[in-house]
């Protein structure tokens, strides 16, 4: 009985060896991953269900919405498709992170940026319209660690304790390592996976300061009367939605229509001071932007050229709007 079947298998094989080639060649194809991305022309993703004051929309005719990127993984086929389409773009995976760290570290980090950017977006746009809060809870999590650093911390621990000394403003660590000597070693209790590890860091000298080689981003819960909510999927990240969240909670903050009917696309950083800082991928925003019919693109003062090429060079008819801060936004809308 074995002896029939496994003639049978050999006589199917040798008779159809090309198409078992070719179906094993597609396969391959279609499931190995090169150390790629592929970056394309994304779209915009409207905020108006995004943001609750009080358990409530806004309603406005307009819409706030923020510009992304798509990108897909180095498969094979999107590859090849990479060069037939001309708006898709190749880059290494070493592009989106640095050089002593993996991909997961990178999104780890960048799903950090997305929940620091939602606390900053909400106290500028607090600051902004006037409404009393409180910062408290303070959360530190690692999200870089450098190539000097002699450590066994890891991207996304949540920093409790260093040296036996309770950690609420990433300050108190930078005050504990510059207080020690060279070759000293630093102990942390951090969070890593819901579980208390105990982590170390050697102390080393560069440009006359004391490093342990680790940056941090800081979140924290806002205690207010005021009840401010910004949702976001879980295939989301990174902080250059900053801007854009930041304006559709001003707006509903101060209940008032900054979109005045028009469809408001944009991105930039948001930092505490309302500072719009710069982000990566605008052209791909620019001619997402534009699919998607908007009426004014709002971008960091710092990627200005590069959208205005963009424009000029594929003829869209959009309005471009540099800002270098949150109040730049506002004093264009309120004058539209």
């Amino acid at each position: 009985m074995f002896n029939k079947i496994y003639d049978s298998i050999k006589n199917f094989m040798k008779e159809n060896w090309s198409f078992i080639l070719v179906f094993f060649l597609i396969l391959a194809m279609v499931f190995i991953k090169v150390p790629y991305e592929v970056e394309m022309p994304g779209g915009t993703i409207d905020l108006g269900n995004r943001v609750l004051v009080n358990d409530e929309e806004t309603e406005i005719e307009g819409s706030f919405n923020m510009a992304y990127v798509s990108v897909v993984s180095g498969r094979i086929p999107y590859i090849l498709l990479s060069f037939i389409i001309p708006d898709w773009d190749i880059v290494p995976e070493s592009s989106v992170m640095y050089e002593n760290e993996t991909i997961e570290d990178a999104n780890k980090r960048d799903k950090l940026y997305l929940e620091q950017s939602k606390d900053y977006a909400t106290v500028v746009a607090m600051d902004a319209a006037n409404i009393s809060y409180q910062i408290s809870n303070k959360l530190n999590y690692v999200s870089y660690i450098s190539n000097e650093a002699e450590t066994d911390l890891k991207v996304g621990d949540d920093i409790k304790k260093c040296n036996n000394v309770e950690i609420a403003d990433i300050n108190e660590i930078s005050k504990i390592v510059q207080d020690s000597k060279i070759g000293d070693i630093i102990e942390f209790e951090v969070l890593r996976d819901k579980k208390e590890v105990k982590a170390t860091a050697k102390v080393y000298e560069e440009d006359g300061k004391h490093y342990v080689g680790i940056s941090a981003i800081t979140t924290f819960d806002i205690d207010s009367d005021t009840k401010v909510e910004i949702d976001s999927k879980q295939t989301e990240s990174g902080s250059s939605g900053g801007l854009m969240m930041t304006l559709m909670v001003y707006n509903a903050l101060t209940n008032q229509d900054l979109t005045h009917g028009k469809k408001i696309v944009g991105t930039g950083t948001i930092e505490l001071d309302g500072t719009v800082g710069e982000i990566g991928g605008v052209k791909y925003k620019v001619m997402g932007a534009v699919k998607d019919k908007a009426d004014i693109f709002l971008v960091p003062e710092a990627n200005y050229e590069e959208a205005i090429k963009v424009k000029e060079e594929k003829n869209y008819d959009l309005n471009i709007v540099s800002v270098k801060s949150l109040q730049d936004a506002i004093d264009y809308l309120e004058g539209i």
